[in-house]
């Protein structure tokens, strides 16, 4: 559905975006990751024809976004960063003067409002001036606008920039709605968003992407956390000499014996060497430690947050 082949974009001197290459088919919804000024806004502005590359080929829904922009624009659905409302309508008003502008017939408007407000859930707003909205509800009416038509694909670019936690929530909420329907492309810096509505997740770092597999491998990366009753140091210490572990640090304490009834104990986050699995060697070290007073409490393994793969991919990709 959406297509992009070595796509740059240059401002002079300044590379915005340095050969793009991705692809998102109909039916998912993926999460374009980058800090702010990566090149997200720039690769949206692309693919809803609002700027020409410089290079490369793109396209959405099977049209050329610079040979055939009316096509695309009629198959998507834009929310900008910054939604452009008149103030001074209705929301009703705007939402049937969106409609009429997208080609909807006048006895098809007053449905499709009604349809779009209901399921961007502003039906209750739609006499209110838009003026006086709250911002969480000026960001829904944007949504509304998006999908009349309804379009197949939604190109969306920091859709709860500015917006407080319940709001945020709230159109997170409403992505997720959108998302059973449409083709998604959500542009963001918000890691808890991505992990909460987006099915795949795109890292762009100064204009480049960071390739899947490489996401994909750290993705994957396994660590081990280990709650140990014994003398924290003496264990730390035991610990770093199994030839499975790669490194090992003790976490921050959380409350223990006074609360829970278990001896005194800390948590050690484990790093395992080369892939390798540190579990029996523990197991073997502990046993052997039995008489010292050495006692396992727990042991679990811990993926790699969507935080710490972002952070990892873009300190190596610079």
């Amino acid at each position: 559905m959406i297509e992009a082949e070595k796509l740059t974009k240059r401002f002079g001197d300044y590379t915005a975006i340095d050969e793009l290459t991705f692809r998102v088919s109909a039916g998912e919804v993926v999460g374009f990751l980058g800090v702010n000024g990566a090149g997200k806004t720039t690769t949206m502005r692309i693919l809803s024809c609002f700027h020409p590359a410089t290079s490369g080929k793109a396209s959405v829904a099977g049209f050329d976004c610079y040979k055939q922009p009316d096509e695309v624009r009629r198959n998507i659905g834009y929310l900008p960063e910054n939604v452009p409302l008149y103030p001074e309508l209705r929301v009703r008003e705007y939402l049937a003067f969106r409609a009429r502008i997208k080609g909807i017939a006048r006895a098809r408007v007053g449905g499709e409002v009604e349809r779009v407000a209901r399921s961007c859930k502003v039906e209750d707003r739609l006499r209110q001036t838009i003026g006086t909205l709250s911002r969480g509800y000026r960001q829904r009416v944007g949504l509304a606008d998006a999908i009349i038509g309804p379009p197949k694909i939604m190109i969306m670019d920091e859709p709860t920039s500015g917006l407080d936690p319940i709001q945020r929530a709230e159109v997170r909420e409403l992505l997720l709605e959108l998302g059973k329907e449409h083709t998604v492309l959500l542009s963001t810096h918000i890691l808890s968003e991505v992990e909460s509505t987006c099915s795949r997740v795109i890292i762009i770092h100064n204009g480049r992407i960071v390739p899947d597999e490489h996401v994909a491998k750290l993705r994957s990366v396994r660590r081990y956390l280990a709650s140990i009753a014994g003398p924290k140091d003496n264990v730390l210490g035991a610990l770093r000499q199994l030839a499975s572990v790669q490194d090992v640090k003790i976490l921050p304490a959380q409350g223990n014996e006074e609360s829970s009834g278990e001896p005194a104990h800390a948590v050690f986050e484990l790093d395992p060497r080369d892939g390798r699995d540190p579990r029996a060697d523990l197991t073997e070290l502990l046993a052997g430690k039995k008489d010292a007073g050495w006692q396992l409490l727990e042991l679990r393994r811990k993926v790699l947050s969507l935080d710490e793969v972002f952070a990892r991919a873009t300190q190596e990709e610079a």
